[in-house]
């Protein structure tokens, strides 16, 4: 049986989409590849192969065979082959401006008429070897891939070069060669502005940590830390990994994981991630996610990716660009055979530029995505911001996504003044002692001191709330947790009951109307009941709910305003709850669902040709969010099965995030369909003044190098989000 595995390759030289298609077919091709995926932001290939068939040398020849490299990453201190590289690529690139400025001087002047006394002078035989020296590099290439069988945009520029050499033009041909390479290093300017995105990111991750062992702290690299070590973290210091703090107080910015601007307290208990800052305080913190498996490596490796996931309106790019090049041949061949005129033939050549189409669509969603990232936003690829530009159907979760995820409480009522009851957001007494049955505060009070041990989330609720009010819990007596029912324990002498209606029906009473409707008023509303008695008689009753998000109601409103046109609640809770939620969102519902009634929910709008968008927190709604035309994923730093779930991830439990990335998605096609109608008409134009003879070729080289240039001007706009 083949034993498949997965390798990352470094890549380097390439410039542009063609050239990570040129090495996607190169590795491609051989023995015991299943699979590989070629990234230009990254800088790598990303191969899954048959360890026995195929190795790291033959890979390495494979895309040297493409015209490119593999460096040396392990290269010693001594020097190797990528040091070599990285020494005589500066050179290279300085004999490279050198002998442009003395051809663009001397054959541009010629051009002009400055020279031409000079440069009739000059043999053919000089003038060729002038073209040959300063085109060396571009040749190469294009040998090289009519060697694979395979046509590049240089190799269309080569042969307008052949054709101007052909009729005796030299200069012609020189002019060509110099913007073959000043269309080189755009392309290369190109690109690494792509790249900057993932470079910025990829600067932040720490690389030493101070551990501490034995009693001793010492400085390691990342690369040796480990689950469960004690990392100290000092003031002004980055934290290099996701764990748990164990000791210490600080105040960390956590603005390259969450995009939020405040930063925020913690203590020991709290969850901490890699590539956060600690502005005050200090830090011991457990380790429990290092490097590429932390928070932030997975930020790093979604933004690297995220090319992988091309959307549709880019494989269409792709796909043109691959006819492109024969159709401009073609057009060329009708120029020479009507007109007759191999210079007007060499400039169709050399003004065409299936670049700027490759180009159009990677740049601006690389640009999306980088950006995204840096506020809070992990966008799995470029496909999903095109989906969701054009999504109409929103399905969202209720617990921890709309609301809190955890119960507060809201109310506390009294038998005998179930109409003076006190609601969350009253401001309470300090230290108030029990002084009469009938005080919605001394009920709190009571509860909560009975409730002190208790570990269910309602008990904690309560605990709270007390705390919150500034009331004082007394100690109990002989506490006892009745399981699914409530707590049983004594306080200040009295024997204290707190639960459910179901667990107080018996053996306690109270006869009051008002106190019934009250109780039932809220039942209606969706919020859980706690009833309180003291001896046998039930004194009040507590009522608690989960939250709603302060602020969903605003962000429904603009997702509204953008275009959503249904917007849906699905949830597992009660109809009385989602009825309530929905009620104050304005929303349509459906309760009561398993998570298989949720995928069905999505399927029927999918069936009804809708783009559905489901909202959830990544664990429980996962199959929903894998379903959905785009998954959406609410507060998941540090969540594995979110991340996996969700097409994209929000990194803090902010709503205003979620329209924010569908107006980033709006925004991203704009860009992508002006740049994709600017180059067809460009090269439109360009191919017609050329076939007409209006467009000699020194003005067609100059002119195939511009769209690159502008689609990266008005694709680097994108880095520019607004809030």
């Amino acid at each position: 049986m083949a034993d498949f595995q997965t390798i990352e390759v470094p890549v380097a030289g390439m410039d542009c989409a063609d050239c990570t298609m040129h090495v996607q077919r190169s590795i491609s091709s051989l023995p015991g590849v299943e699979g590989v995926e070629v990234f230009l932001a990254a800088e790598k290939a990303v191969v899954r192969l048959d360890a026995e068939a195929v190795d790291l040398p033959a890979i390495r020849r494979a895309v040297e065979r493409a015209g490119y490299s593999v460096p040396d990453v392990d290269a010693d201190a001594g020097g190797g082959t990528a040091g070599l590289q990285d020494f005589t690529r500066p050179i290279m690139a300085l004999i490279g401006v050198v002998f442009g400025v003395v051809l663009f001087v001397v054959v541009v002047g010629e051009w002009l008429g400055l020279f031409e006394a000079i440069t009739a002078q000059v043999p053919w035989m000089v003038g060729l070897g002038i073209v040959l020296a300063g085109g060396y590099p571009v040749f190469v290439k294009v040998v090289r891939a009519a060697l694979n069988r395979q046509i590049i945009s240089h190799t269309l520029m080569t042969l307008g070069v052949i054709a101007a050499l052909a009729v005796g033009e030299w200069a012609t041909a020189a002019v060509v060669v110099f913007f073959m390479r000043v269309g080189d290093y755009v392309e290369s300017f190109t690109a690494e502005r792509a790249r900057r995105a993932v470079k910025d990111l990829t600067e932040l991750a720490p690389r030493m940590a101070r551990i501490e062992r034995q009693g001793e702290e010492i400085e390691t690299p990342i690369e040796q830390v480990g689950p469960g070590d004690i990392v100290i973290v000092r003031p002004g210091e980055m934290i290099p990994v996701d764990g748990e703090v164990t000791g210490g107080q600080a105040t960390v910015d956590q603005s390259s994981i969450t995009g939020e601007s405040l930063p925020v307290e913690v203590g020991p208990g709290a969850s901490v991630y890699a590539a956060t800052l600690v502005n005050l305080g200090s830090l011991q913190v457990r380790t429990t996610h290092v490097g590429p498996d932390s928070t932030y490596g997975r930020v790093i490796s979604l933004v690297e990716q995220a090319e992988a996931h091309k959307a549709d309106v880019q494989r269409i790019a792709d796909r043109f660009s691959a006819y492109y090049l024969p159709l401009v041949a073609g057009i060329a061949a009708l120029t020479y055979l009507f007109r007759g005129d191999p210079l007007a033939t060499a400039a169709v050549l050399v003004v065409a530029c299936s670049c700027s189409f490759a180009l159009a669509t990677p740049i601006a969603m690389l640009a999306s995505i980088g950006a995204g990232a840096k506020r809070g936003l992990m966008i799995k690829g470029g496909k999903y911001l095109e989906i969701l530009a054009r999504a109409d159907v929103l399905l969202i979760d209720k617990t921890g996504t709309l609301t809190l995820g955890k119960p507060e409480i809201t109310d506390v009522v009294g038998v005998a003044n179930s109409e003076s009851g006190i609601r969350n957001g009253e401001t309470g007494m300090s230290h108030t002692p029990l002084v009469s049955p009938n005080s919605p505060l001394a009920i709190l009070q009571l509860a909560a001191s009975a409730e002190r041990y208790s570990e269910h989330p309602l008990a904690q609720a309560v605990r709270v709330e007390a705390v919150k009010r500034g009331l004082e819990l007394y100690q109990p007596l002989h506490f006892e947790a009745i399981p699914g029912l409530g707590v049983l324990a004594e306080v200040n002498g009295r024997q204290v009951s707190v639960g459910s209606r179901r667990y107080l029906s018996d053996g306690t009473e109270w006869v009051n109307g008002d106190f019934n409707q009250c109780i039932g008023r809220l039942e209606a509303e969706g919020k859980t009941l706690l009833l309180v008695a003291a001896d046998g008689q039930v004194l009040g009753a507590l009522a608690a709910a989960d939250t709603l998000r302060q602020e969903v109601p605003l962000a429904i409103e603009e997702l509204r305003t953008l275009g959503i046109r249904q917007i849906e609640l699905i949830t597992g809770d009660s109809q009385e709850v989602a009825r309530t939620l929905a009620g104050q969102l304005g929303v349509e519902y459906r309760a009561g669902l398993l998570p298989e009634d949720k995928i069905r929910v999505v399927q029927e709008y999918q069936s009804q040709g809708h783009t559905v968008v489901m909202v959830g927190d990544g664990v429980n709604d996962a199959p929903a969010l894998a379903q959905a035309d785009v998954g959406i994923a609410m507060g998941v730093a540090g969540s594995a099965i979110a991340v996996e779930a969700a097409d994209i991830a929000l990194m803090r439990d902010d709503w205003t995030l979620v329209p924010q990335v569908l107006r980033i998605a709006y925004r991203t096609m704009r860009v992508v369909k002006v740049n994709i109608a600017f180059t067809a008409l460009y090269n439109l134009v360009g191919l017609s003044l050329a076939a007409l003879g209006y467009l000699p070729p020194v003005f067609a080289a100059a002119a195939q190098s511009i769209p690159d240039l502008i689609i990266l001007g008005n694709s680097s706009r994108l880095l520019r989000q607004k809030k």
